[in-house]
């Protein structure tokens, strides 16, 4: 594994024509790894990241959670539940109907968000050095028509 401009870079193995889309995309998540994981984020993984990065300020129930970043109900609460530990979310009653819990940020839950967001942000303008302005808009562009679409 080689760097160029502090970017973990992966060798092609000998015999592969080319990795394949799926080994180039593990490879690109390992640089999003690795930006996470510096300094002290309270021992979160990318998982909690794309949970916390996901409840909206006013808040959302679990199950709209869970639709939202394509997780079971029973694993968003999990999550919730760990992330309530941490300090990171808090649940509250939704004024509009008692008998579901809304999910909020605290604090310390809008501090990370806020550093994770930079992190990626500095990320990203990293990769558009790399491979320029241009292409880079293009490639996210793809990735968009085929993970979100605009059905």
């Amino acid at each position: 594994m080689t760097s160029v401009k502090g970017l973990r870079r992966h060798p092609v193995p000998e015999g592969l024509a080319g990795p394949h889309v799926p080994m180039l995309a593990s490879w690109l998540m390992e640089q999003v790894r690795d930006v996470l994981g510096q300094g002290d984020l309270g021992g979160l993984r990318g998982s909690h990241f794309r949970l916390l990065t996901s409840v909206p300020r006013r808040g959302v129930n679990v199950t709209a959670l869970a639709a939202a970043i394509s997780m079971t109900k029973q694993a968003a609460g999990q999550f919730v539940t760990y992330l309530e530990s941490t300090g990171h979310l808090t649940t509250r009653p939704d004024p509009n109907d008692r008998r579901v819990r809304l999910v909020v940020r605290t604090p310390e839950g809008d501090h990370t968000v806020r550093v994770v967001n930079a992190r990626i942000a500095r990320l990203e303008r990293r990769w558009a050095e790399e491979v320029g302005a241009e292409r880079f808009e293009t490639f996210k562009s793809v990735l968009y028509d085929l993970t979100v679409g605009d059905d």
